[in-house]
């Protein structure tokens, strides 16, 4: 090991923060002071960057450039400058805030973090003693960064893994693939490329760490032990940058939430997204395709589901058994206009399957390999080919803008002028094998393996221009299954292709939340499973009971027996289904609210316990329950013969309520609640507010809007304050400040309970009353807006606003 390249010195000292050489000048190191929680570590050789943009970090920002964001921009952030604090002492660099300090040992550059809690500096996170940078290339080719690893530690995030929440102990790989039926617990990787994680350490500190960089890399949580080197944990990437952040908070929602507005805001999506999804390949792969998705329609009707929009799979697409994407089937689709028309006059939205590879017998195939749309090879003269599908064919370019306006134009002239509402972008993990093809760069060549996460980003990136500057005044809704940090600023995504099994419906929860933990909100499954054999009554029912509560809710299916899972699969349990459903419905008000909070708050909304409940160490043992938003406790069954759950109540010191039974509960305890078919076991914190539509559900009336407010007193004495926020739901008037909030404050006293009720804003709201529920055990005296009501077995209270 040569001592001069491990060896640094301070080289310049600015604002922003330090700069620091190593002796020969072949490596540049700067600590960037972002935030006073935030701080950057950048590696530099050669004072050179391999990759020159970003395209994940867009603090705050709705959008970036096709061509990313120069990474040395520091303009987003607030830049303490010289408020942060700096000493130095032989061989040594401390640089702090008033909550993140950074000590540098200058031999191998060594760095120590710390953060102040309760005004003592403790430490959060430290590199290994030796060899924890690869400065000499003798830890192998690529990034390396190693790190200290506390047994007691706990890691979360990593954005779309499988098995348990916490990742500690496993090894993960970061790379887009498509493992269609995938095992929920052991396959690894899966769609998304998310290099972010958070930690709990044994002192309870909370930090996270995010990679900037998109090349293939793996990340050691444990699994590797050398005797030399004491417990360690590693980030390798293959190619790129080591430009790391460091992110420290007091709880993990601080963490999370920073990260997302790190990576971009999420976006807000229209208020229709929310509802069920209906789908499945079978129906667009069959030769009478148009006449079974009619047959959906009638069936909806028919079992009174609503249904706000149906996924159109790429069977509609196939010329023979192939699928090729911006083709109509027309034996299939006779008038593709008047289908659509058809299913816009029931209510139902329709988002069409794209994928962003062309078979190499697409028609089109041969016109854009001339203009040079694809990714080339290693030498950037021939297109790369690879295996796609039931052929081989070669992926579109969206470095390159010709390729991006000739994929605009078709996704207007080919869907959106049909009528199509949405984008459906699948597909498009790039599974682009070799490293060194070519990608056009925006007019500097680059390796496909330093940026493959980037092209299903600036796909989806398109896609959502295409449908903005189609129709300006709504919201673009797009669907995409792989992705990267900063995909929330576009689109809704899925866990990919599970397969039908109890695991899946278990495993699958916490893959969700660990994607809700990295950044990214707006997710679900495909409920009842995508692949292999079809759920069978009780596993398809205890799906649907967990699928209602997430962001993204769609039935999704390819199963091997050809079947189809739809609402009405099994006639003996269509009745529950269906009110399980329309419940869904009833709770879109809130599930909106909690869009609009990730939208302008960054939070997620759906959390582990432990996300809302920090102090309690029992929400930190493995479990199935999560929350919706901060109120709502979802408990599903996710275990086959289960008729009841056991239930543990985190501590929150207000005490809890069951959703249907109103009974209240004591916190801090395990209690055990029926799970009959019909009913997910839901908890309500006590003091909240949870506002519903009040309007009674049927297919026909899904979109009409009534307002009504579950009121869950203090079971002793409290205040609460909510605000519901209202706008049109489906276009981008709220950006002009068209919008309304309904402010509800509740006031408990051991004798009363007083609710206030008022509205500001200008969106004119689609009710002029509202109702207001009570548990039906509610003895107290209860005014609403200075009037005293009688609240007999749940009346209702109507209010004018």
């Amino acid at each position: 090991m040569q001592k001069g390249k491990r060896t640094f010195s301070i080289q310049t000292i600015g604002e922003e923060g330090i700069h620091f050489t190593n002796e020969t000048g072949t490596l540049d190191v700067s600590v960037f002071v972002l935030e006073e929680h935030l701080f950057r570590v950048l590696f530099r050789k050669h004072h050179t960057l391999t990759v020159q943009a970003t395209w994940l970090v867009a603090p705050g920002m709705e959008d970036i450039p096709y061509e990313g964001r120069d990474r040395l921009d520091l303009t987003p952030f607030s830049l303490p400058g010289f408020s942060y604090e700096r000493s130095e002492n032989e061989g040594t660099v401390s640089i702090h805030t008033e909550r993140l300090k950074a000590y540098i040992q200058l031999e191998g550059f060594k760095v120590t973090w710390f953060e102040k809690k309760d005004g003592v500096w403790t430490e959060v996170a430290a590199d290994r003693n030796k060899q924890a940078y690869n400065f000499d290339g003798s830890l192998g080719r690529g990034i390396f960064h190693y790190m200290k690893r506390d047994q007691e530690d706990r890691y979360y995030g990593l954005g779309e893994k499988t098995g348990s929440l916490n990742r500690h102990g496993r090894r993960y790989r970061m790379m887009n693939l498509d493992p269609m039926g995938y095992d929920p617990i052991h396959t690894d990787p899966l769609y998304k490329h998310i290099p972010f994680y958070l930690t709990r350490t044994k002192e309870k500190s909370w930090y996270g760490l995010f990679y900037d960089n998109t090349a293939t890399s793996t990340f050691d949580m444990g699994n590797e032990l050398d005797n030399y080197h004491g417990f360690y944990r590693f980030y390798h990437a293959e190619e790129g940058d080591l430009d790391y952040y460091m992110i420290v908070g007091p709880d993990a929602a601080e963490v999370v939430e920073t990260f997302s507005w790190l990576t971009g805001k999420t976006t807000m999506l229209p208020k229709w997204s929310l509802g069920y999804s209906g789908s499945t390949m079978t129906y667009t792969d069959a030769e009478n395709a148009q006449e079974q998705l009619y047959q959906f329609l009638d069936d909806c009707k028919t079992y009174d589901i609503p249904c706000d929009s149906f996924q159109l799979s790429s069977g509609y697409t196939s010329i023979g058994e192939k699928r090729y994407v911006f083709n109509w089937n027309r034996s299939k689709f006779p008038d593709p206009k008047q289908f659509i028309a058809d299913f816009h006059e029931q209510g139902i939205r329709l988002c069409a399957n794209i994928k962003p590879c062309l078979l190499q017998d697409h028609p089109l195939y041969e016109q854009l390999k001339e203009k040079g749309m694809f990714i080339n090879d290693e030498d950037g003269q021939e297109e790369e080919v690879v295996q796609f599908w039931d052929d081989v064919g070669a992926y579109l370019d969206f470095t390159n803008p010709e390729t991006i306006d000739w994929w605009k134009r078709n996704v207007t002239e080919q869907l959106l002028e049909f009528g199509i509402d949405s984008t459906w972008n699948d597909n498009n993990e790039y599974e682009i094998w070799k490293p060194d093809a070519k990608a056009h760069g925006f007019g500097k060549p680059i390796d496909i393996g330093k940026i493959r996460p980037i092209q299903p980003l600036l796909m989806m990136k398109a896609s959502f221009e295409a449908q903005l500057e189609f129709d300006t005044k709504k919201r673009p809704y797009l669907i995409s299954r792989s992705g990267c940090p900063g995909m929330q600023r576009y689109c809704q995504t899925w866990t990919g292709d599970n397969r039908t099994s109890w695991d899946s419906l278990k495993y699958n929860i916490k893959t969700g939340l660990g994607l809700s933990l990295s950044g990214i909100y707006h997710v679900g499954h495909d409920v009842g499973g995508f692949a292999g054999e079809k759920p069978d009554p009780e596993l398809f029912i205890r799906w649907i009971q967990n699928g209602i509560f997430h962001p993204r809710f769609t039935i999704h299916s390819w199963n091997e027996d050809k079947s189809v899972n739809v609402p009405w699969m099994y006639p003996e349990i269509i009745k529950p289904i269906s009110d399980l459903m329309r419940f869904r419905v009833t709770l879109i008000p809130y599930l909106y609210q909690l869009m609009y909070e990730s939208y302008q708050a960054y939070k997620p909304i759906i959390r582990p316990t432990f996300y809302q409940f920090p102090k309690d160490e029992r929400t930190f043992t493995e479990n199935d329950d999560f929350m919706v938003g901060d109120h709502l406790l979802v408990a599903s069954v996710v275990e086959k013969g289960v008729h009841q759950r056991d239930v543990y109540l985190p501590e929150n010191g207000k005490g809890w309520y069951d959703f249907h039974s109103e009974r209240t509960y004591e916190a801090g305890q395990t209690i055990t609640l029926p799970a009959p078919f019909n009913q997910t076991p839901l908890l309500v914190e006590a003091g909240a507010i949870i506002p519903i539509n009040d309007h009674e559900v049927t297919f026909e009336t899904k979109n009409e809007e009534a307002r009504g407010f579950l009121c869950y007193p203090h079971l002793t004495e409290g205040n609460e304050v909510f605000r519901l926020y209202e706008d049109d739901g489906e276009t981008n008037d709220y950006k002009d400040g068209v919008y309304t909030f309904v402010t509800v404050k509740m006031d408990c006293t051991k004798e009363e309970v007083r609710v206030h009720i008022e509205k500001e804003g200008t969106f004119p709201l689609p009710y002029e009353k509202v109702r207001v529920y009570f548990p039906k055990g509610e003895q107290r005296t209860i005014y609403v807006n200075g009037s005293e009501v009688c609240t007999n077995a749940r009346q209702k209270i109507e209010v004018s606003i």
